[in-house]
């Protein structure tokens, strides 16, 4: 019976592990496009989850995905590329994106990853508030 037990315990640690490290993928473009997932998804994203001006003197497209934070540049033809710049504290066990926000401030900008873990209520695990000045090192709030 404590075999089985042990067994069932150690079974039921790997599946959550395992999926604690599942990425948020971008559906693929459709067939024949010239536009990348990413382009795709940056023009369907709403507009309170992009934020576009000038941090530390320099001009900034940050954009939240699934409580994450990317950089937004150009790329070839129409396209842009991402660059994850932040994805909140790591979590042992699966979690879902329930609340998040971008917002620009005089002296730099705030986002809020809410993420909840599976099966809990609430939000959030972690840290789920962090501040830029220039868009690249963030600091929890």
């Amino acid at each position: 019976m404590k075999t089985r037990r042990a067994r069932h315990l150690a079974m039921s640690l790997c599946t959550a592990i395992a999926l604690a490290g599942c990425d948020p993928t971008l559906p693929p473009p459709p067939a024949g496009s010239t536009l990348t997932a990413e382009t795709i998804a940056t023009r369907a994203a709403p507009p309170e989850h992009h934020f576009q001006g000038v941090l530390a003197g320099k001009p900034v497209h940050l954009l939240l995905y699934e409580c994450r934070v990317y950089r937004v540049e150009e790329a070839a033809g129409a396209n842009v590329t991402w660059t994850q710049v932040l994805a909140g504290d790591p979590y042992p066990l699966p979690t879902s994106c329930v609340n998040q926000s971008i917002t620009a401030e005089k002296s730099g900008v705030t986002a809020f990853l809410g993420r909840q873990a599976f099966g809990a209520g609430g939000c959030c695990v972690g840290t789920p508030e962090f501040r830029t000045k220039d868009g690249v090192t963030w600091t929890p709030r």
